[in-house]
């Protein structure tokens, strides 16, 4: 969950910091009033390119911090080096490169 919370943090950060607030702001009813932005949270995740790239290139090690957890519910703290494996894998995944009209556009002289 950690890990998963890192990347979300890194790419849909917006998301994340307004959802908090609104949960802080509303403790008494959060779970209703704050659900649209849990709902763009989830959207981010499933559509931000980058994350799409991290969900493809590191399945497998997400998969293995999946199973130590379920595995070490008592004591997720055995699972630190599968959140490492993640994490170093996510930190590899390069960001889909822009298409090469964008690149190539100057900004116009002054």
């Amino acid at each position: 969950m950690q890990a998963a919370l890192e990347v979300t943090a890194r790419y849909c950060g917006r998301e994340l910091d307004l959802y908090g607030q609104c949960v802080a702001a509303k403790p008494e009813s959060w779970q209703r009033d704050c659900h649209h932005l849990k709902m763009s949270i989830a959207q981010c995740t499933s559509s931000h390119p980058i994350i799409r790239q991290i969900r493809q290139a590191c399945a497998e090690p997400f998969e293995a911090f999946e199973e130590c957890l379920r595995q070490n519910q008592a004591a997720v703290g055995n699972c630190a080096e599968q959140v490492r494996r993640f994490l170093q894998c996510a930190e590899q995944v390069q960001p889909p490169s822009l298409p090469a009209a964008m690149q190539t556009q100057s900004l116009p002289a002054s």
